[in-house]
């Protein structure tokens, strides 16, 4: 797997501090985007927690998840997450080291007291007596959260860094791309009260320790409750690995409401990816599973369709000029603003999520900006099968016949079937024979759709150019 070395550099460690007025978590910032550019170490807010004990908590819950391994627990995870700011909220987002559960904690506008808040990303430092720290913090005193250094340690900055270097598996940035696909197909499934979701997450039959055990379960919502069952029925929810949330077990004490999203679509035996949004007190915090334990989302392929249309790369840089860290993306003014249709933005935000520069927010119902150091052009060397579908459709190995499609030669050649009712794509090689279409399109299934893709743009411009002309080829004069 390609990897890329990151080097977060700090000031200093994050650190949990005694203070006159209370306690003071001080979270040290990286090199990070700003409207202004590039900062070496941006500051984002400095203020009070309405309410100190739950983001204590989530605060810690986020970092709990930066650190753990839930599939082959090994070494232990050690990428720091990424915290954006937008002018109205706080955004801490980590994935586990085994790219399985990704975690978010949106602090919103109620649940921070302090200097107006600042715009741009950039990574902050977890360590462990942070974590320590943090897991100690309780009660009603006040706490004070300061995100960047304050200005006096900028000022009096000596050169000496805190600095940690990691490597960056690819796995890790498609991760932040796959689950964004995922979230925005997901539907409100159940909303319970916390209360009740504590007691689901207290009933569960403790997992074997062997990892590769099954242990996906399902639950059926009723009410205002949450019926565990032993198969995914049609009403059922998919808890994949529900070991994995047990990260939200301390946090739910501080919980009014629990929502779950998932798939519209039933799910089936092997499961589905689904989500937990936490409500607490000025602040949601999100628990995105994948399809099981043992599968991280980097390997779901829900981008490639829309990576594999023809016009997304140029798109996607005419809609990065209009985003600037916005906490709700409006689709529709997006195609205002641009002049495209609304189908192609949105297959543009999918090219900007393949360099992390885009997220979903399942309460929002709406697309994010974030700004992570990566370029969206690289997304089809991230992309294996979408590099390969390109390879066929340049060595012209692709063959149209009506409802079914040649791709390949010789010994190497399968066929591709377009079911006349659904219009989906089938395809008779390994890999479709595997996972059916659950982990995105086969490379085959892919070149096929830019095949068509293709004819269908030259038909619809020769369309357009036939109603912009005259009879004689001549362009008509508007009357």
């Amino acid at each position: 797997m390609t990897q890329h070395l990151l080097i977060y550099s700090y000031l200093g460690p994050s650190v949990v501090q005694d203070s006159p007025a209370g306690r003071r978590i001080a979270l040290q910032t990286s090199g990070g985007a700003s409207p202004a550019g590039e900062k070496t170490a941006p500051r984002f807010f400095s203020g009070f927690l309405t309410a100190p004990a739950a983001a204590a908590t989530a605060l810690l819950a986020i970092a709990d998840v930066t650190a753990a391994r839930y599939y082959r627990p090994g070494a232990g995870a050690s990428l720091d997450p990424v915290v954006t700011a937008d002018g109205e909220r706080l955004r801490f987002e980590s994935f586990s080291g085994c790219c399985g559960v990704y975690a978010r904690l949106d602090v919103l506008a109620p649940g921070l007291d302090g200097d107006d808040l600042g715009h741009g990303t950039t990574n902050v430092d977890v360590n462990p007596p942070l974590r320590r720290a943090l897991a100690a913090l309780g009660g009603l005193d006040p706490l004070h959260l300061a995100v960047g250094p304050e200005e006096l340690a900028v000022r009096t900055f000596d050169g000496e860094f805190v600095e940690k270097k990691v490597p960056l598996p690819e796995r890790w940035l498609r991760g932040f791309a796959e689950a964004q696909v995922l979230a925005a197909g997901f539907v409100l499934r159940a909303e319970v009260p916390a209360v009740e979701a504590a007691a689901l997450l207290r009933a569960m039959p403790r997992q074997p320790r062997r990892t590769d055990a099954r242990t996906t379960r399902w639950v059926i919502p009723a009410g205002h409750t949450l019926r565990p069952t032993t198969r995914p029925t049609q009403d059922a929810v998919c808890l994949p690995g529900p070991k994995r949330l047990l990260t939200l077990q301390t946090v739910l004490r501080h919980a009014t409401t629990v929502r779950m999203y998932a798939p519209a679509a039933p799910a089936t035996a092997d499961g589905a990816a689904s989500a937990w949004e936490v409500e607490l007190p000025g602040m949601r915090l999100t628990l995105m599973l994948s399809q099981s334990a043992s599968r991280g989302f980097s390997g779901e392929g829900g981008v490639l369709h829309d990576l594999a249309t023809g016009p997304a790369t140029a798109d996607a840089e005419r809609i990065a000029e209009l985003v600037a860290w916005q906490p709700r993306i409006d689709v529709v003014e997006l195609s205002r603003q641009s002049g495209l249709r609304t189908g192609r933005v949105r297959a543009a935000l999918t090219m900007l999520g393949t360099s992390g520069q885009v997220g979903y927010d399942l309460a929002d119902e709406a697309y994010f900006h974030r700004h992570l150091p990566f370029t969206a052009g690289a997304a089809e060397t991230r992309n294996p099968r979408l590099r390969e579908a390109r390879a066929l459709v340049a060595d012209g190995a692709v063959r149209l016949d009506g409802p079914l499609a040649r791709v390949g030669k010789g010994d190497d050649g399968h066929v591709v079937r377009t079911d006349e009712v659904s219009g989906q794509l089938s395809c008779t090689c390994f890999w479709w024979a595997k996972y059916r279409g659950g982990r995105g399109p086969c490379k085959h299934v892919l070149a096929v759709g830019m095949v068509r893709g293709t004819t269908t743009d030259r038909e619809a411009e020769n369309a357009a150019e036939a109603t912009a002309t005259g009879p004689t080829g001549q362009q008509e004069t508007a009357r």
